[in-house]
């Protein structure tokens, strides 16, 4: 499928080896190594997300994101987790075909303007499923590493589910470093903008926290242009991280003696709009800089914020 065919292409079957059962219906995006369509499975008769992997370079064979999506998401089996149906390799492009979900969290917020008070059980309910998600990854040695709303896709009951496994890594004990490059700027953990090559799975809380506060107040909590004014951005709101609060914080690679100095917000003063001090505790748990302090998608699922959620909707976290 080409790009000057893809139109004349749409509300036909497919006529490419393997996926001559699918009909494309239309595009429903395109980022830096595929375009994904929705398509209807002719055998099944059920709507699916068909991902085409973009190959550039035929002699580089298949980017290595997606053999790591692939493999992570084969493994990976759980209602919070967006379920891959089949691969198909119709030489030289591989094709994935997911579960199709209605749209993402990216998109619900700004369609609604944000989620408002109306929500706050919505909002629970997806952090809780977020976690739980969350929880299961980690339950298997899986870091996420880039999770941001946009990666978060929603389906037609309501349910949210993690996505978009691409910059995905397996980890081990003892932790190995990684390439720092990682998480879209606004969620990126301090401890990945300060160059820590051995950080392992609270980057991944990190990010669940500020997309949690994103939520909540219906803006983003630290939307930093660089890395420095992303480090800064958190330093005006958390105060600027020291040894007391964080132990060997000096020691990490991009950490500065002439950082400015700014004092801790009270949460109460960030969020203004925030009215259950359960919401905020949560929050304060997550959003800690000392990684070994911050608290695991486990505990979180068991914190009292969450008592009055109906959790048997969702699979218990392992």
């Amino acid at each position: 499928m080409s790009a000057t065919r893809e139109g004349s292409e749409m509300g036909k079957r497919c006529t490419l080896p393997g996926l001559e059962h699918f009909i494309l219906e239309s595009k429903l995006g395109e980022g830096t190594y595929g375009i994904v369509y929705k398509a209807k499975d002719t055998r099944t008769k059920e709507t699916v997300a068909l991902k085409k992997i973009r190959m550039d370079n035929e002699e580089q064979g298949v980017p290595a994101t997606t053999l790591r999506e692939v493999a992570t998401l084969l493994e990976l089996k759980h209602p919070n987790i967006v379920q891959l149906l089949d691969v198909v390799n119709v030489d030289p492009d591989l094709y994935l075909v997911f579960e199709y979900m209605v749209r993402d969290l990216r998109k619900y917020m700004d369609d609604a303007g944000g989620m408002g008070s109306d929500g706050l059980m919505l909002i629970k309910s997806y952090m809780y499923q977020l976690l739980n998600g969350i929880a299961f990854c980690h339950s298997h040695r899986i870091l996420h590493r880039d999770l941001k709303p946009q990666n978060l896709l929603i389906d037609a009951k309501g349910y949210l589910k993690i996505a978009d496994f691409g910059l995905a890594r397996v980890f081990s004990i003892p932790l190995r470093p990684y390439s720092h490059e990682v998480v879209t700027l606004w969620y990126r953990a301090p401890e990945v903008l300060l160059g820590d090559p051995r950080y392992s799975t609270p980057i991944d809380i990190w990010s669940a926290g500020t997309i949690f506060a994103e939520m909540l107040s219906n803006k983003p909590l630290f939307p930093g242009d660089s890395e420095i004014d992303e480090l800064y951005r958190i330093f005006q709101v958390m105060g600027t991280p020291n040894s007391k609060v964080w132990p060997n914080v000096t020691s990490l690679p991009y950490w500065k003696d002439n950082f400015p100095h700014w004092h801790k917000q009270d949460w109460k003063t960030t969020f203004p709009l925030v009215t259950d001090p359960l919401a905020l505790d949560l929050l304060d748990k997550i959003l800690v800089y000392d990684p070994a302090q911050r608290i695991s998608a486990k505990a979180a699922l068991e914190h009292p914020y969450f008592a009055d959620l109906e959790k048997s909707l969702f699979q218990p976290a392992p």
